[in-house]
């Protein structure tokens, strides 16, 4: 391998797998500091690499300089240990200092040192990768073994085709391995899936099936890992029918999907809106009783919210609960819509009580259960959230009180809208552009809000900066209304100059309104 190498790949994080406890003279069960930090990821035997920092412990003051009596026997041994270990870290200290100064060269640091040890040279490693310097690895490498041919051996290959293939340069770990077959030594599986994983990752999926074929030819086994690996870079190029295709060689190559290739592919292909092939998987593993991982529910269940396909997401919704995960705000929000869409807005208040049971009182959850009862117009109902939200010392927001008096305005309650409109200084409440929305909008169906307007002014609330505060739930559910659909005409008419003047206040995005539109009403 040549010591100057052309430009490199673009520096890309890519993980791959390892396997640890394995034959200690295949190369892929190697223990050491270098892979101390692996992540495991699946049933005690796949690994994501991570290459840490180098990180060295405080200087110890040296026992050279100490006038304490020298232990003897044991006491000896750990304190020349310590001395020794102290200035093997200043070694590194200062060999560090060395190629970290501005435009520093490994290489030629190397030829005036004459030699590095197996910890000064990996030191140097993770240090060009942590200093984005990963292209100058292979170089270095290339010197330093040649100074003691001994270096050439599997452990140090497999360390640096890792090294490289998690900073994504393929091409290099590919020169590595080809060099590393050329000293008669013979690759791993673990080698050969981080060349494979390294270039799927790239997309570059004719090179990595190569390596693929190379790696059965040398009859070096397959492993689930790598076509888990495959698959999930299919999915993430997009390429649906690979993935297939990738399940029935790996079948053809006598290695058994299992039910982390079955999840992956059903994550894969329900976040695709392949719902026949999602499904077609999801009953296989439920024949071969393979392990549903909660992961795969939830994908499972944003697709059919996604596809509106409610008795399916109800159904696989019930799996989610029983399987005791917590759904993030996200995915409740996607439920939520599909349930006002459809207009159970009884699941609402049923969804609230789910989620607190689970992840407690949030604000989340009282807008769900309020939307509930203010969908359905019910006054009771909504009353007797209110009175549990007080019974909890729960403060009203922006969306409780907008959310109540949407319901009155589309009842046209107009005696407890204006209640509400007058409580809210007392409740902390500051309106948003939705209650200036809800409060013009009554005045066209013919509320007196001339003293709200007012005390607005009074307390200077139409000259704050416009905000939407509440809830995306709320509009949902009760739509935007004339006001703020007349606010959305009018900003989207004015050149973008003007959009993007100073801040927007409700005092002048009301004038703009006036001015374009003539009335408010």
């Amino acid at each position: 391998m040549n010591a100057a190498h052309g430009p490199s790949c673009p520096v890309q994080k890519i993980a791959f797998t390892w396997r640890p406890n394995s034959d200690p003279n295949s190369g892929s069960g190697y223990n050491n500091c270098f892979f101390s930090n692996a992540r495991q990821t699946k049933a005690s035997r796949k690994f994501t690499f991570l290459a840490t920092q180098t990180t060295l412990p405080s200087l110890q003051p040296s026992l050279a300089h100490s006038s304490a009596k020298v232990p003897h026997g044991h006491g000896a041994r750990r304190a020349i240990h310590h001395v020794e270990g102290s200035y093997e870290h200043q070694r590194l200290r200062d060999l560090l200092g060395k190629v970290s100064q501005k435009n520093s060269c490994p290489l030629q640091t190397l030829r005036d040192d004459g030699d590095w040890t197996e910890d000064a040279f990996w030191t140097v490693a993770r240090f060009l990768k942590h200093a984005s310097r990963s292209n100058e690895i292979l170089q270095v490498f290339d010197m330093w073994k040649d100074i003691e041919k001994s270096r050439i051996n599997e452990f140090s290959y497999v360390k640096i085709i890792g090294l490289l293939s998690e900073e994504g340069l393929i091409k290099e770990a590919v020169s590595a391995l080809r060099e590393m077959k050329s000293h008669g030594l013979r690759p791993s599986f673990g080698t050969y899936n981080l060349i494979i994983l390294g270039f799927a990752e790239k997309g570059d999926f004719d090179d990595a099936l190569f390596y693929l074929n190379e790696m059965k030819e040398a009859n070096v086994a397959a492993e689930t890992d790598t076509y888990d690996g495959l698959i999930q870079a299919y999915g993430r190029y997009k390429m649906y029918d690979e993935m297939g295709m990738c399940l029935k060689k790996m079948e053809l190559d006598g290695c058994s999907p299992d039910h982390i290739t079955y999840n992956l592919l059903i994550r894969e292909f329900s976040r695709a809106g392949l719902l026949t092939r999602m499904e077609r998987l999801y009953q296989t593993m439920i024949s071969k009783k393979m392990y549903l991982q909660s992961s795969t529910l939830v994908s499972m269940l944003e697709s059919y919210a996604r596809f509106e396909i409610v008795e399916k997401m109800e159904k696989v919704y019930r799996r989610v609960l029983n399987s005791k995960v917590s759904l993030k705000d996200d995915v409740i929000r996607k439920l939520a819509k599909v349930y006002i869409g459809h207009y159970m807005f009884s699941r609402l208040d049923d969804l609230g009580l789910d989620i607190s049971s689970r992840s407690g009182t949030t604000d989340l959850v009282w807008c769900l259960r309020l939307l509930s009862h203010a969908c359905l117009l019910s006054r009771k109902g909504m009353d007797s959230i209110v009175k549990e939200m007080a019974e909890a010392n729960v403060s009203w927001n922006v969306t409780v009180a907008n959310t109540i008096m949407l319901a009155y305005l589309k009842i046209k309650d107009f005696t407890r809208l204006r209640d509400l409109l007058s409580q809210l200084p007392s409740q902390g409440v500051k309106p948003d552009i939705v209650t200036v929305g809800i409060l013009f909008d009554a005045i066209r169906m013919g509320f007196d809000g001339t003293g709200v307007v007012e005390t607005w002014r009074r307390m200077n609330d139409l000259h704050r900066a416009v905000e939407m505060d509440t809830d995306p739930l709320v509009l949902i559910a009760f739509g935007k209304g004339h006001f703020l659909r007349n606010c959305e005409d009018v900003y989207c008419s004015l050149e973008p100059q003007a959009r993007e003047k100073g801040t927007w206040t409700y005092h002048s995005l009301i004038d703009l309104v006036l001015k374009c539109k003539g009335s408010l009403i």
